[in-house]
């Protein structure tokens, strides 16, 4: 890069990476965010509770995308960077500033909902603008390489909110992180606002949106133009699909691990924090490595061989991360037989948003007990009263059920009291413990075949439309995607092992998708390595001379 190109790609970048950290921060404290706005619930609930207020910031970013990127393609590229940072950083000081459920009731998640959802408005407006401003400015020959430091601050950041959260946590010690020193990271992120806002401030415009608009030939309305074609609407559609799929292991790598290991498999919060801070260091760089090599040798095979690996291996992971972390909890899991016999009518749905549902069956209290000690459990409907087989001993039903089956499940070998196997980082050196590296590694696997997907599939989706509506083109369906699909993929899988009572079952979602989505893209996604952005048509554009363009891609 030359002077100009660094401080282009270095000043995107360094915004973006605090937005994500803003975004992202709220992901890794989950747990704690459970227990301070829903703790009228049980910890399952607690925890879906909390997902489905992350997912809020998620569900409004096709909102976002509609409003922020009309704006970027009639107004510009850097007018945006500023209006959205702007906006995440003081949502983001915001939440550390709101009190709990304990302290306002109910209006506490409401006012937390409200600030996730402007969160997600930013981050929606972020991503297509910086995305364009990047690839524009790009080499084409490089434009992978260019725009992979920019995606690849989504781990960035990640890493940097785990790692504000440990230091705080070493200052102030667990007990005060816990009561209120969670709070800090929060606040204190109004300084890298500040610095971010002066740095983006000192950007130009894009030189292909400036020569657009001394040319006149900028549009008057992205969104119609964005699908004014069958040949546009198709490709819109393609790129939902590689946003959606992307999404998948790109959050099934990262929250949904998280939440995992920390309530499922009952790592300790610091442990967990300190092996996804450096892994997802390590996986900012991967994701630049990534895109470079997509340059070489096409976007397709890169994001083709991260989303196929993801899928194929996803299992074998996941299952390998279980036993390593807790080998008592995976020891029980596989030589306890739990069932719980129950009339279905018994057994509710425990998903209560409004807070007027008691979960007060013998079924509901089982399965409260079972998940909140990590038990997998089959049910079988039966007619009478609700009963649990443990192994050969059956607990009935009655005020003694929990302490009965709490008692029962102790005896057959099930780690209710605490394992005393489960990894656990207290110093440097610990890290190069065998489980702990062991897991380290299978958790680097799975962030590394999201880097893969990430970012060549956002250079391909900038390749892909013209300049007059690319940002509008681009940011519709990857907020749709990503928002429906990924941002509710964490609570959808907690909610879904909750109900089953296996978080290997509800693995199927995320690769039942990832697989449908790669045979997709296979058969549609054109490659675009190396395109002139600048010449970018599809059928039923026109060119400068007016006459019609029939060619399919660049």
């Amino acid at each position: 890069m030359n002077k100009q190109e660094f401080k282009v790609v270095g000043a995107s970048a360094v915004g973006t990476a605090f937005e994500w950290y803003d975004f992202f921060l709220y992901g890794a404290l989950v747990p704690v965010i459970g227990s301070k706005f829903f703790s009228d619930y049980s910890s399952a609930a607690q925890t879906v509770f909390a997902l489905l207020t992350f997912a809020a910031g998620f569900v409004v970013r096709p909102i976002g995308a509609l409003v922020f990127a009309r704006i970027t393609d009639l107004v510009g590229r850097k007018i945006v960077f500023l209006m959205t940072l702007v906006l995440m950083g003081a949502s983001t000081v915001v939440v550390g500033l709101l009190p709990t459920a304990a302290e306002i009731g109910i209006l506490a998640p409401i006012l937390l909902v409200t600030c996730r959802i402007l969160q997600g408005l930013a981050v929606s407006g972020e991503f297509g603008a910086a995305i364009t401003y990047v690839s524009e400015y790009a080499p084409a020959r490089q434009r992978g390489f260019f725009v992979g430091w920019l995606t690849g601050t989504t781990a960035l950041a990640f890493s940097l909110s785990l790692g504000v959260q440990l230091l705080v946590q070493a200052i102030v010690g667990a007990d005060a992180f816990e009561e209120w020193g969670w709070r800090v990271p929060f606040i204190i992120s109004v300084v890298p606002l500040a610095l971010s806002v002066w740095i983006r401030s000192k950007l130009n415009e894009s030189p292909l949106f400036l020569k657009m608009k001394q040319e006149g030939t900028q549009t008057k309305a992205p969104l119609r133009e964005a699908f004014g074609s069958r040949a546009r609407v198709r490709m819109v559609a393609i790129v939902f699909v590689m946003a959606a799929t992307q999404s998948f292991i790109g959050y099934l790598s990262t929250v949904y691990m998280v939440t995992t290991m920390k309530t499922y498999l009952k790592a300790d919060s610091f442990t967990v924090n300190a092996i996804f801070m450096v892994i997802m260091l390590i996986g900012f760089f991967l994701c630049v490595l990534a895109c470079w090599v997509s340059d070489r040798i096409g976007r397709r095979p890169v994001l083709f061989a991260g989303i196929g690996l993801a899928a194929l291996l996803a299992f074998p992971i996941t299952g390998a991360i279980v036993s390593t972390t807790n080998p008592d909890l995976a020891r029980a899991r596989e030589t306890v037989s739990v069932t719980i016999q129950a009339d279905p009518a018994e057994c509710s749905f425990q998903f209560n948003p409004t807070g007027t549902a008691k979960f007060t069956s013998d079924c509901d209290q089982a399965r409260n007990v079972l998940q909140s000690h990590s038990v997998s459990f089959d049910r079988q409907d039966v007619t009478g009263p609700t009963s649990v087989l443990v192994n050969d001993t059956q607990v009935s039903g009655g005020p003694q059920m929990a302490d009965d089956l709490l008692a029962a499940l102790r005896t057959a070998g099930y780690p209710v009291d605490g394992s005393g196997g489960t990894i656990k980082i207290t110093g440097v050196g610990d890290f190069f413990d065998g489980p702990v590296l062991t897991v380290a590694l299978l958790l680097l696997a799975l962030v590394a075949f999201a880097q893969m997907a990430q970012g060549p599939a956002a250079t391909a989706m900038a390749e892909v439309f013209p300049t007059r509506v690319r940002a509008t083109a681009l940011s519709i369906p990857y907020q749709l995607g990503v928002g429906v699909f990924g941002g509710l993929l964490p609570a959808t899988m907690v909610a879904i092992g909750a109900e089953v009572g296996s978080t290997t079952a509800a693995l199927w979602y995320p690769v039942g998708a990832m697989a449908l989505g790669l045979l997709i893209l296979v058969f549609t996604l054109p490659e675009t390595k190396g395109v002139d952005l600048a010449e970018v048509r599809l059928a039923g554009d026109t060119a400068t001379d007016g006459n019609p363009i029939v060619r399919q891609d660049g």
